[in-house]
């Protein structure tokens, strides 16, 4: 008997002893993992940070600022940049962006157009939908606003919208149909779609016979309300892999980042909804001014074949562009590109800019 006690104690022993082996090897681990993540957090903020591209973007011109209010009582937040007499350009943001999505685009044309830029309601400063109206008529009365405030009765300006801005400059031009020619001169569609933009997508990669399963994922992840993590490395590679290409740089990579994090929820959803459902191609003829149609031949969420289809569609394309190193944030990726491509609409439409030659 006293062996069998001898012996469970020193089972009981040994056990304990193996527990707290096993309890300071998960702490080791534990402690391992942090020390790794904080590490590639590290490695990435210096990258970011020596991007040659970091100070384009990060650097936030300022204009002058305005409060316009939609035809629903929506406050809209809007900044006007470069010379008061130069031809006027309007650059509508996309999803989850803020108006300083067009940074590259202030430093570049500034000097030759009279930028205005704003944020989509719900986005960025500007105020909530009045009864959460998320639809594209809604983005066509707040561009409709945005117009009469800062482009002066006689003149035309140019259009340029990427994503959810260009999706709301097709949908102004269906609801104001007689607004088109008065107002603008040319528009420019940027990485975007009008319809089946779930069904296109190659964010989830399924085969041709589950596009059921695949539509549900897809309006799962566009309406989704859940709230974002936190900036990380994983969230950072996420980002890139979703809206950018693989060559995009440290800083743009962050930059999106930033204005994806800092979207608000409810309005992620909200405008998530919408494009689930959207469909916009036969307003496309209702757009009869020039128009460009840029994309990116890496674009996972807008890809080439909607540029093809909109350029078919419009009566009257001014040129078709694709980027074929561009993800979906192509004026964020390929900034020169983007703006050399809105100067070359600008000369189609007629219009000569600030200090060319006439």
């Amino acid at each position: 008997m006293g062996e069998q006690k001898r012996s469970k104690g020193m089972r009981r022993n040994e056990w304990g002893g193996s527990r707290r082996w096993v309890e300071a090897g998960a702490v080791l681990g534990v402690g391992a993992t942090v020390a790794v993540w904080e590490a590639a957090r590290q490695r990435d903020l210096r990258r970011i940070e020596q991007d040659p591209a970091h100070d384009l973007l990060f650097d936030v011109p300022r204009g002058e600022r305005l409060e316009v209010v939609s035809r629903d009582g929506t406050r809209l937040a809007v900044e006007l940049f470069g010379p008061e007499d130069a031809p006027p350009l309007v650059l509508v943001h996309g999803w989850t962006c803020a108006h300083r999505f067009w940074n590259a685009q202030l430093h570049g044309l500034s000097d030759r157009f009279r930028i205005v830029t704003y944020d989509l309601r719900g986005h960025g400063e500007s105020g909530d939908p009045v009864d959460a109206d998320f639809s594209t008529d809604a983005l066509a009365e707040d561009l409709q606003a945005v117009l009469e405030a800062t482009v002066p009765d006689g003149r035309k300006a140019l259009l340029a919208g990427h994503s959810l801005g260009a999706m709301s400059i097709v949908a102004w031009a269906a609801r104001f149909p007689r607004e088109v020619e008065a107002r603008v001169a040319g528009a420019a569609l940027l990485n975007t779609g009008l319809g089946d933009l779930i069904d296109e997508a190659l964010i989830l990669k399924l085969p041709s016979g589950m596009r059921r399963t695949k539509a549900i994922a897809g309006g799962i992840f566009l309406s989704a309300s859940a709230p974002l993590p936190p900036a990380s490395p994983i969230s950072l590679r996420a980002v890139q892999y979703v809206a950018l290409s693989p060559s995009a740089t440290p800083a743009q990579v962050a930059f999106c980042q930033e204005m994806v994090l800092e979207c608000r929820r409810d309005v992620r959803a909200g405008f998530g909804r919408t494009m689930s459902r959207l469909d916009l191609v036969d307003a496309l003829g209702d757009l009869k001014v020039p128009t460009l149609v840029l994309g990116g031949g890496r674009d996972r969420l807008t890809p080439p074949p909607h540029v093809e289809r909109m350029a078919a569609a419009l009566p009257r394309l001014a040129e078709r562009v694709e980027l074929a190193s561009s993800g979906h944030m192509s004026p964020i990726e390929d900034p020169a590109a983007v703006n050399a491509a809105i100067e070359r609409l600008a000369a189609h439409a007629g219009i000569t800019l600030a200090g060319a030659a006439a």
